[in-house]
């Protein structure tokens, strides 16, 4: 469609395209999901280098480092400075000592592509970490209604999807099922790292609601729930066998298929009411 007359949306940049519709061709123009390389320095070592879409830079540099285990707490992180070049983008991070050893014990280069979890990792052992249990909740706790609403209001809160269709979206919801914080990203997992540095600045109380995904559940996207200590992940997709098993061991509620009123329950339903 012709976006000459829209407002520019954060994140994407207008091209030229030749389009056919409806038996029509037409040269007009779209917006496409800006995407660039973004290398995460800690204290002057870069740690990695993933391509994202260059939006909350800020709370994406915080959820990496909390959810690759680097930064055990948020407070570890005393100061960003984002730094734009030629090639991408630089997000230089001062953080404490006991940051800084962990990172040196575990070096993992994690030069990647989009939508890649483990792309660069040296070894089997760097694969999985020492995940903490998920948070507690009651059971019943969350109810299907809820998901069913969280999922329906997710596509109204992705702005950058709307006018791109290539990005994917991570969203914290309360127990009422009302999206309360939402990341975008072209890396599903960046925007979950976004959505989890978010919900740390914002100091979400993860005990109250659960996280929502427009992609499927991944390992990658199980552990990095865990070790932010969220309870519960909701995707619209499949989880793989390893993301289930990583959720049962982490006690993480996985659920995945969650399309209008249905979902499938793989791992600890009991926080779950089905009714």
């Amino acid at each position: 469609m012709n976006m000459s007359d829209a407002p520019p949306p954060l994140g994407a940049r207008r091209a030229p395209v030749v389009a056919r519709r409806a038996g029509e061709v037409l040269h007009t123009t779209d917006w496409l999901a800006d995407e660039v390389p973004v290398a995460l320095v800690f204290n002057g070592i870069s740690q990695a280098v993933m391509l994202a879409t260059p939006l909350d830079l800020d709370d994406f540099a915080l959820g990496f480092g909390l959810t690759e285990g680097l930064l055990a707490r948020a407070d570890e992180l005393y100061g960003i400075e984002l730094n734009p070049g030629d090639k991408g983008i630089t997000i230089e991070m001062e953080v404490s000592s006991a940051c800084f050893a962990r990172l040196k014990d575990r070096r993992r280069s994690m030069a990647g592509r989009t939508g890649c979890g483990l792309c660069g990792t040296e070894s089997l052992d760097q694969v999985a970490l020492a995940i903490p249990h998920a948070g507690t909740m009651a059971a019943g706790s969350i109810s299907a209604q809820a998901i069913a609403r969280a999922m329906a209001a997710l596509p109204r809160a992705q702005t950058l999807q709307a006018a791109t269709g290539a990005v994917h979206a991570a969203a914290w919801c309360n127990l009422a099922g009302e999206i309360v914080l939402v990341r975008e990203d072209v890396g599903r997992h960046n925007a979950l790292d976004k959505l989890i540095g978010a919900m740390s600045r914002a100091a979400s109380p993860i005990d109250a609601g659960f996280i929502a995904i427009t992609s499927r559940a991944s390992f990658e996207m199980v552990q990095k729930s865990a070790m932010a200590g969220v309870s519960t992940l909701v995707a619209v997709s499949a989880p793989t066998d390893f993301a289930r098993r990583t959720a049962q061991a982490a006690g993480l509620t996985l659920v995945g298929f969650a399309r209008g009123s249905d979902l499938v329950a793989y791992a600890h339903p009991e926080r779950l009411q089905f009714n």
